[in-house]
């Protein structure tokens, strides 16, 4: 006899506890030494069973990685929608994002791990979150300049080259690079925020 089909939100509720439980050991030992078979172990089912919510194990790396991706992009909308001036805004957002990647080197590193294999290998989610992040740092320009605050001839285009400029705060490679070495990231953050502003201030 067949099993009964699952309900949608049975379905949601089954995967949410995988993930739960993935997570937590990802946290614990790292994605590198965590397998289906562990996952399931934990959860008291089959490997098989685990194949009926996440078609492979790289799907469910990437729902990990959209957890952690998603949290700075929540961080990101709720500076964005403040009332504060867009010039403040923008400092807030580009500190608040090194911030974070910057804790999660120190305090998790072994998500920290994940996503910087996420990054190497180029998954669909980054490519996501890249666009949602220059969306925001779009609306925050466009605020900006409707209000005075910045002179931009392309707003689009002043979204991408303050990205650019601002990739080696936000990129977990480049942010462990100075750690290793010992380096001032913070001086040299806050040098660049300066930059990054004055370059979309009103000339005059």
């Amino acid at each position: 006899m067949d099993r009964p089909a699952r309900t949608g939100r049975e379905s949601d509720e089954a995967r949410a506890r995988i993930l739960g439980v993935a997570e937590e050991r990802f946290r614990r030992v790292g994605h590198h030494r965590t397998s289906v078979a562990d996952i399931a172990a934990e959860l008291g089912m089959s490997p098989a069973n685990i194949y009926r919510f996440f078609p492979s194990r790289n799907a469910i790396n990437e729902s990990i990685c959209g957890r952690l991706i998603d949290e700075v992009t929540d961080s990101a909308f709720a500076i964005a929608r403040s009332g504060a001036p867009a010039t403040e805004k923008l400092d807030q957002l580009l500190t608040s994002v090194h911030h974070h990647t910057k804790t999660m080197l120190v305090k998790q590193r072994p998500m920290h791990d994940l996503v910087v294999l996420a990054m190497q290998e180029n998954w669909p989610i980054i490519q996501a979150h890249i666009e949602r992040m220059l969306m925001i740092l779009e609306a925050i320009i466009r605020e900006g300049a409707d209000a005075g605050e910045f002179e931009v001839e392309d707003v689009a285009e002043a979204a991408r080259a303050a990205r650019s400029a601002f990739v080696p705060f936000f990129h977990p490679i480049l942010i462990e690079h100075c750690a290793v070495h010992g380096e001032d990231a913070e001086a040299s953050m806050r040098a660049q925020i300066v930059f990054i502003l004055k370059a979309l201030s009103k000339s005059g």
